[in-house]
Formats: C-alpha cells, sequence, structure tokens
C-alpha cells in the first residue's frame, strides 16, 4: 500500500475525495500527511476528522524558498512517502525538491494545458471565448504547470457563464478524475519515463490518456 502525503493551502475539495477514495478502498493507499501552506486551510481540519497527520509549513516561518523547500522536504522523508499529490498548493517548488521526487509527484491544474499555466485560468478561458475549458492532471517538474500530462478532463463554457461557476463546473471533474489517476499510481500502473507519463507500460499522448485528438 503506497504512503500519501497530500500538500494543500486552503478548502481542500480534491483532498477530501483523496480522503473518501481510501476509506472507500477504491484507493490502494493511505495518506499519511497533510501539509497545508495556511495556518487556517479547511483542508487541515478535513484531515484532522479523518485521523490523518498534519503539518503547517508558511512563508512566515521560512522566508527563504530553499529552506522552506527543505523543510518540507525533511518532513515528507521522514514518513517516507510514496505519492506527493498537490491539491491547491499555491507555491511554486524549488528544482531541487521537484528533482528529489520525480516520478512522484503529481498535480492538478484547472486548465485545458498548455493553456493557461499560473492563475485566474477561468476568467482567462472565458475573456479568450473558449467553447471549452476543464483540468489537467500532470506530473510536476521544474517547468511551471508544463509536466507531462496524465489525463485532462474537459467542459463546455456556456455564454453566460462567469468565473465561479465555471470553476465550479470543472472543480466535479476534478473531484472524480484525481482520485482515478492517484489510484493508477498506487496500482504501479502510472510512472514517468524519459519526461512521458506511461500507463499500462504504454505512453501517453501528449494531451492525455485517452484523448479524442489522438
Amino acid at each position: 500500500m503506497k504512503r500519501i502525503a497530500v500538500l494543500i493551502s486552503g478548502y481542500g475539495s480534491n483532498l477530501q475525495a483523496i480522503i473518501d477514495g481510501c476509506h472507500r478502498q477504491q484507493i490502494d493507499g493511505q495518506i499519511e500527511v497533510v501539509v497545508s501552506s495556511q495556518h487556517k486551510a479547511y483542508g487541515l481540519t478535513r484531515a484532522a476528522e479523518a485521523g490523518i497527520d498534519t503539518a503547517v509549513l508558511t512563508r512566515t516561518d521560512y522566508p527563504q524558498r530553499a529552506d522552506y523547500d527543505e523543510a518540507l522536504r525533511e518532513l515528507l522523508d521522514d514518513y517516507q512517502i510514496d505519492l506527493i499529490v498537490l491539491a491547491g498548493f499555491m507555491r511554486i517548488l524549488t528544482p531541487e525538491l521537484v528533482t528529489h521526487y520525480q516520478g512522484r509527484m503529481l498535480n492538478i491544474h484547472p486548465s485545458l494545458l498548455p493553456k493557461y499555466p499560473g492563475l485566474n485560468t477561468h476568467q482567462r478561458a472565458i475573456d479568450a471565448n473558449d467553447p471549452e475549458h476543464g483540468c489537467s492532471i500532470h506530473f510536476v517538474t521544474s517547468e511551471l504547470d508544463g509536466g507531462p500530462i496524465i489525463l485532462q478532463a474537459k467542459v463546455p463554457v456556456f455564454a453566460d457563464d462567469d468565473a465561479d461557476s465555471l470553476a465550479e463546473r470543472v472543480n466535479q471533474q476534478e473531484l472524480v478524475n484525481y482520485p482515478v489517476v492517484v489510484q493508477w499510481f498506487c496500482q504501479d500502473r502510472l510512472c514517468m519515463h524519459d519526461g512521458q507519463a506511461w500507463l499500462d507500460e504504454k505512453p501517453i499522448g501528449k494531451h492525455g490518456y485517452a484523448d479524442d485528438e489522438e
């Protein structure tokens, strides 16, 4: 059974989906610790209610990025973590930390990468009059939101959408699909090899598994 750490900064809806997946035995793993960059993140309450260890590492405690990431690495190594799941963790990690966990760190991003890395993705999709939007689950590399894509989920963009309504629709897809990808990793079906995501010993295309353009 894989030992999982989840990194958060806020509400923790994706964290809750993974907690639920573990409790229902839909994920062959166990969350050992939830780490937050914010003391008031509601995800910490979710973790505590599930009996999961928590830790808080803030920018105030470690003003230098290198010091922050070194403290984070030591914490994760103490728990002997197999998989790190970024779930709304609002920090850019140093290349040294990413390299240390290369192939063992997942992130979910609220856009159809490579479109709209960074912030404010929903409004950017609306402003561009995109007909569809969505989320991307990918391995983490030193390139911001640039690691190999594992799975994407798409939603339509409606004429009367605002950023909040579109975000809610995307989040529903996140809650369904992130636990699936975590389970793939826990089953040893998913890996990163030569800068590409592989599932069941086959390379995944650049737009993710089962992309309709492939």
